[in-house]
């Protein structure tokens, strides 16, 4: 087997776990407005939806925290054993949530394990993206790092593509009255079989020849964390490529596909399925461009294509939404899509580059450690609270575009920091840490099953 054909293993074993992680995670989102129906009191519809945002919430909220544990184990034990963890605990917390009694039967406690298995989610997820995605820039040559890495920039897209395919489809087969009694538990039940399916694929795999190396030589670091995080100087980087890189990247990646959904369903009014076909549409029609700008990052640099994504995304997005309004009554779906698709655009722009913008940001021996900090702070923070806090301002304000304000400001914060600070990383060369790179060494792919 030829070493390109061996990556392509490594690429779609890791992307298949990677995107169904992602499914999980992101089905509690696409059903907020049902779940926010079976888990609280009845009352007030706003409320309650707030409640559930906040729930969602929760899972991002605790994302560093995943990213601090599992990281620590990637780099001490190795990329592949980390991130079969993090499949199986959010296999199963995903699969918890659609056995989980609701509020008219458990009372009280319905909330309460909703928010513990949101929870685990949120660790699992915390300690996923960092795994795959350095176990594939490190199966990668030097100079195409930013190409290969950008499979794995698909799959969150994908896996909420995913996810609103499945709801359709359960939807449309079990019928309107039916789903949301109990059929919406079916996408969280199906995440049995993923998981199953993924688990085979991915514990045939090998560990990163990159860290294989690193480890014979002795170089790997007993204490990750603190190799990471113990100096102010090593903190100015965690900062620098937070508000500079993933802070920005996080809103917008929120933005065009999350909120663009919220916006639809709670404000515009648009029908639910219409709105899941909207943004599905235009997810599927994005998804190669991360490819493409992922590509373009290795030869134009992977910060000129970030910071020019959030630029254009912060000073379009209000004219966006307000001709959403204008298409919603009466209902264009047709330009509606292709207003999500233009924000979609944005996402692929800041998204295709930053996996292998982080990993070549931090050295070998603790890069599971730091980069998944930055990144699940960023995504899980500034990104996961989108919803919520954008969704409040309207609610409190009365104003439907008040809830861009935020995005907006924090796209703006990361152009300028990232402007000014941060480094083209695009030619480092990271196999030089190991010799370099040299696909005879070690042999790099999937095991005979």
């Amino acid at each position: 087997m030829s070493e390109e054909q061996k990556i392509w293993k490594v690429i779609a074993a890791s992307s298949a776990g990677t995107m169904i992680e992602w499914y999980d995670f992101y089905i509690f989102g696409s059903l907020a407005a049902i779940i926010s129906t079976q888990f609280y009191p009845e009352g007030n519809a706003t409320v309650n939806f707030l409640k559930t945002l906040a729930t969602f919430a929760v899972g991002f909220a605790v994302r560093p925290f995943g990213a601090l544990v599992f990281g620590r184990i990637g780099d001490l034990t190795g990329r592949k054993f980390a991130f079969l963890l993090t499949l199986l605990l959010m296999g199963g917390s995903t699969a918890a949530i659609g056995f989980l009694p609701g509020y008219a039967t458990i009372g009280i406690a319905a909330p309460i394990l909703l928010v513990v298995l949101r929870l685990l989610q949120g660790l699992a997820l915390g300690g996923e993206y960092g795994g795959a995605a350095v176990y594939v820039a490190e199966h990668a040559p030097d100079g195409k790092r930013g190409f290969y890495t950008s499979f794995i920039q698909t799959t969150a897209t994908l896996g909420l593509f995913a996810s609103l395919v499945v709801i359709l489809v359960v939807r449309a087969a079990v019928g309107e009255e039916a789903f949301k009694a109990w059929g919406w538990r079916i996408p969280f039940l199906l995440s049995i079989l993923l998981v199953a399916m993924s688990y085979y694929i991915r514990i045939r795999l090998k560990e990163s020849p990159l860290f294989v190396r690193l480890k014979e030589a002795g170089k790997t670091s007993t204490a990750p964390i603190r190799d990471s995080f113990g100096t102010w100087s090593k903190w100015k980087v965690f900062l620098l490529v937070l508000f500079g890189a993933t802070a920005g990247q996080a809103v917008v990646w929120y933005t065009g596909q999350f909120y663009a959904l919220f916006f639809l369903q709670t404000v515009l009014k648009v029908p639910l399925t219409t709105a899941y076909i909207i943004v599905a549409v235009a997810l599927l029609l994005g998804a190669p461009l991360f490819v493409l700008f992922g590509t373009l990052s290795d030869t134009w640099g992977r910060k000129r294509i970030m910071m020019v994504g959030n630029l254009i995304a912060a000073v379009s997005y209000y004219p966006i939404y307000r001709a959403m309004k204008a298409f919603s009554d009466p209902l264009d779906p047709v330009m509606l899509t292709v207003l999500v698709f233009i924000q979609v655009v944005f996402v692929t722009m800041v998204y295709g580059p930053i996996a292998a913008f982080l990993v070549e940001a931090f050295p070998a021996k603790i890069r599971y450690t730091s980069m998944s900090l930055p990144y699940h702070f960023g995504n899980g923070w500034f990104g996961g609270f989108l919803p919520l806090i954008s969704t409040a301002l309207v609610a409190r304000t009365g104003n439907i575009y008040a809830g861009l304000a935020y995005p907006i400001a924090v796209a703006l914060l990361t152009f300028v920091v990232g402007s000014l600070y941060l480094r083209e990383s695009h030619t480092d060369r990271i196999w030089d840490e190991v010799g370099g790179h040299d696909p005879t060494v070690r042999d790099a792919g999937v095991s005979p099953a």
